[in-house]
C-alpha cells in the first residue's frame, strides 16, 4: 500500500530523527596493545551489545598519542598510563572513570645480550629506547633515580613501540623500557633489569586507566557505565579462576590478536598485573588515584618533563560510573 505524501514525509523525518539519535550515541575508543582480560569482550563485541552503541576502536601506540586524539575531540574514551595522564597539564576536559590495571611485570627494562649491560651502572653511555611521556618513560626515570644514575649520562631515545621493535632487531639500541609486543621481542635476546612491579614496591607505582571526555560522559552516562561494567565483568571472570580462563584457548587467541603478544607470554603478562574489581575501583577512584597522579606529575616536573603540577587532580577522577 502506498502511503499518502504527508505520511511518507512524516515517516521519513521520523526515521531520520531515529538515525540521528543512534549516530549521536556512537563513539570512538582509543585502545593500546596491553594484555588484559577485557580484550576478549572487545573482540566478542560485548561492549557494543551492552552499551547499544556503535564503537569505532582505534589502536594507538602510546598514551601521548591518545591524549592528543582526546584533546582534538576525535576520541571520546581512551586508554592511557598514569604518566601521560599526569603530563596532560593542559586541563583537558576529561575524567578517569576506571583503573584498567596496576602495572607489574607487563612493563620492564630489558638490556640486550652482548650490549655489555650486566648491572644498572653499565647503562651509562648506552642507548635506551622508550616512548616519551609514557608509563615506561616514568618508570625508566624512576629506576635511574633509584640507582643514582644521572639521566643525562644515558642516551634516552624517544621511540614508539613499533619503532623499538625495528631498532632492537637491527641492533641500534642497547636497552628498552616498554610493554608488549615490543617487550616480548626484547626478552627473546635480552635480560630484564627491573619491572614496573618491582619499582612499585620501591615507591614508584604506575597504572593504566580509561578516561572519558566530560562532554560525552554528561550526554551519555549510560554508555560510560556500560563500558565500565563490561570491563569489570571481564576482570571478574578472569580473576574467578585464572587457570581455567587461560586454559580456554579462545581467550588467549583473542588477547594475542589485539595485543600482538605471543600466546606463551600471555599467562605471565596477565599474572604480572592487578585488574581491580568494582569494589576496588570505588575505593581507588578518589584520594588514592588523585594522590598517585599528583605524585607522578611532581616527579615529572622534577625531571623537567612537564611544566607544572596542577593544584588539584580530583576533578579529573570519578567513581560515578562504577556499578556493583
Amino acid at each position: 500500500m502506498t502511503l499518502p505524501a504527508p505520511l511518507r514525509l512524516f515517516t521519513a523525518l521520523a526515521l531520520a530523527g531515529a538515525a540521528f539519535f543512534v549516530q549521536a550515541a556512537d563513539l570512538t575508543v582509543a585502545y593500546q596493545t596491553t594484555v588484559d582480560p577485557a580484550k576478549v569482550a572487545q573482540v566478542d563485541g560485548t561492549y557494543e551489545k551492552t552499551s547499544k552503541a556503535s564503537i569505532d576502536w582505534r589502536k594507538f601506540d602510546s598514551g601521548a598519542d591518545v591524549i592528543t586524539a582526546v584533546a582534538s575531540g576525535d576520541v571520546q574514551i581512551g586508554y592511557l598510563g598514569s604518566s601521560p595522564l599526569a603530563a596532560a597539564t593542559r586541563k583537558l576536559p576529561v575524567e578517569t572513570f576506571l583503573i584498567a590495571t596496576q602495572i607489574g611485570a607487563a612493563e620492564a627494562l630489558v638490556a640486550r645480550e652482548g650490549s655489555g649491560i650486566n648491572s644498572p651502572q653499565d647503562l651509562i653511555g648506552k642507548k635506551i629506547a622508550v616512548p616519551f611521556v609514557s608509563t615506561g618513560h616514568y618508570s625508566l626515570l624512576a629506576a635511574l633515580k633509584q640507582w643514582n644514575i644521572d639521566p643525562s649520562k644515558v642516551q634516552i631515545l624517544n621511540l614508539a613501540p613499533p619503532a623499538i621493535i625495528a631498532a632492537w632487531k637491527r641492533g641500534d639500541i642497547d636497552a628498552t623500557y616498554v610493554w608488549d609486543p615490543a617487550l616480548g621481542v626484547a626478552k627473546e635476546n635480552g635480560k630484564v633489569l627491573i619491572t614496573s612491579g618491582e619499582l612499585a614496591e620501591k615507591g614508584a607505582p604506575t597504572f593504566d586507566a580509561w578516561i572519558v571526555r566530560k562532554d560525552f560522559a554528561a550526554k551519555h552516562p549510560e554508555i560510560v557505565k556500560a563500558f565500565a561494567k563490561v570491563t569489570l565483568d571481564a576482570y571478574a571472570d578472569y580473576r574467578k579462576n585464572p587457570q581455567a580462563w587461560l586454559a580456554d584457548k579462545a581467550n588467549v587467541d583473542k588477547l594475542v590478536k589485539l595485543s600482538g603478544a605471543k600466546a606463551a607470554d600471555i599467562p605471565g603478562l596477565l599474572q604480572g598485573n592487578v585488574f581491580p574489581l568494582a569494589a576496588d575501583q570505588v575505593a581507588a577512584l578518589g584520594a588514592p588515584t588523585t594522590k598517585a597522579i599528583t605524585d607522578t606529575a611532581t616527579f615529572l616536573k622534577e625531571q623537567g618533563k612537564v611544566d607544572a603540577v596542577l593544584p588539584d587532580y580530583a576533578p579529573y577522577v570519578s567513581a560515578q560510573f562504577i556499578t556493583n
